[in-house]
């Protein structure tokens, strides 16, 4: 891949991220992404996949509730929305190629801003789609996935798909087939929707059966268009528990998994998950990979990290290579990621204000789940975990045990068993040395 400059350089000085190696004292290269490593049969590139997130490497001023914006972008200067947003393109591809990533991924309002006209919003996306559709060309890089932004603009402030207002959902249709438009477009891999506001914030105003029936029926609605305009690609669906609604609809991977299920979506779904939305739903990343994955349903992924002293989503970037590598353990014995990849849906902090600051941000992040990989590669290769794992669940391999899981055995015949058996003896699960044993290799 070649660094792909635009109309002027934004972030001089820096050249492209190259693979240097564990010894290297280089802060603007890789230690451990090296994209041509074969890692169980597949480069790292290949496995992991890695987007670029336009909203909040490009768009994210670090604004919070106590203050205004610190992060002020040479490309949001002009007094045109759409010099803003071709501007910005210019950016995010020149980011892009010099970080090395093959991927990338945007809301529609992210990529330019949003109008309430729905037709000259409409032609904005369309303009700024051309731009993308030039630069991918150019740069080699690919659309990871669409989406739309149904939370920010305030007439969503009751809900997108679940608005008790009609007028609204037909607003939040017009949006959808846009953002589903330009990923058509775009070849994109997938189609992301996150809820942010299906939800409710009380239920002494809200109809929830009929909330969730809507926005299921929207969720069939943007499929049926979608696959008739010839999109190949899959579709995910992004759990989060709270925030900003009080209850989310879509509250973690085992809610998501039943919804789908019971309006009749799971073949045309997978799942993205988001490790700090992990977190708020009271599960770790793990839990939450391990679910989808049961239910083959494990697709792709926002990489960040959550504040454990702090009860909202602060989007930092990964730095955990233990949590990293029991999800990565999780996606290898599964073959990778179905359908997806993994962005960064993480933010520099407010006072991290240094273009080079994305750089580091990213770097860290792509080479925590790249040594995290190689790590989930060595613990396969060992197989201590996998074995103990097995032998835990060995007594249901032959016998009556056999019969339980093949459902021969009535409750009677439990009872007789138990009374033949007698107590149980009682067996470790070695919790300690499992967590000793992934230690050795981190």
């Amino acid at each position: 891949m070649s660094v792909l400059i635009g109309q002027k350089e934004y972030f001089k000085g820096i050249d492209q991220i190259k693979f240097e190696g564990p010894e290297s004292d280089n802060p603007l290269a890789f230690r451990y992404y090296d994209e041509n490593r074969i890692i169980a049969g597949k480069s790292m590139k290949e496995h992991l996949r890695f987007a670029i997130a336009y909203w909040h490497s490009f768009c994210g001023d670090g604004a919070d509730p106590f203050g205004p914006g610190t992060h002020h972008y040479p490309w949001d200067v002009a007094s045109d929305a759409r010099q803003r947003a071709a501007d910005k393109a210019d950016a995010a591809f020149e980011f892009i190629t010099k970080i090395g990533a093959p991927f990338y991924c945007f809301h529609d309002v992210d990529a330019i801003e949003g109008h309430n006209d729905p037709k000259e919003f409409t032609d904005r996306v369309k303009f700024i789609s051309d731009i993308f559709e030039k630069k991918q060309a150019e740069s080699g890089v690919k659309l990871l996935w669409g989406t739309a932004n149904l939370f920010s603009n305030e007439r969503y402030m009751n809900g997108a798909s679940t608005n008790p207002n009609f007028e609204v959902v037909a607003h939040a249709g017009a949006q959808l087939k846009g953002a589903i438009d330009a990923t058509i477009k775009l070849g994109g891999d997938g189609y992301v929707f996150w809820g942010g506001r299906e939800g409710y914030m009380t239920l002494l105003n809200t109809d929830m059966k009929r909330e969730r029936e809507h926005f299921a029926r929207m969720l069939h609605t943007c499929v049926e268009y979608a696959r008739r305009n010839g999109f190949k690609g899959k579709f995910f669906i992004e759990p989060k528990p709270c925030e900003p609604t009080k209850h989310q609809y879509d509250y973690d991977a085992a809610t998501v998994i039943g919804f789908l299920r019971e309006f009749d979506l799971l073949s045309e779904f997978g799942l993205n998950l988001e490790v700090n939305h992990a977190t708020l739903a009271g599960h770790t990343f793990a839990h939450e990979c391990q679910v989808a994955s049961d239910a083959g349903m494990l697709a792709s992924i926002d990489a960040n990290k959550g504040d454990y002293q702090n009860g909202w989503d602060t989007d930092q970037f990964p730095t955990d290579i233990y949590e990293w590598a029991e999800a990565m353990s999780i996606i290898l014995k599964q073959g990778g990621l179905a359908g997806g990849g993994i962005n960064f849906d993480a933010k520099r902090r407010r006072n991290s204000t240094d273009a080079a600051d994305l750089f580091y941000a990213h770097i860290g992040g792509m080479d925590t789940i790249a040594r995290s990989l190689i790590i989930a590669d060595k613990l396969a290769n060992h197989g201590e975990m996998d074995r103990l794992k097995a032998a835990r669940y060995a007594s249901f391999n032959a016998g009556k045990g056999a019969d339980f899981e093949a459902g021969k055995l009535k409750l009677e015949d439990l009872y007789q068993i138990a009374v033949e058996i007698g107590e149980p003896a009682m067996i470790s699960g070695k919790q300690e040395y499992l967590e000793n044993l992934l230690g050795r290799f981190v």
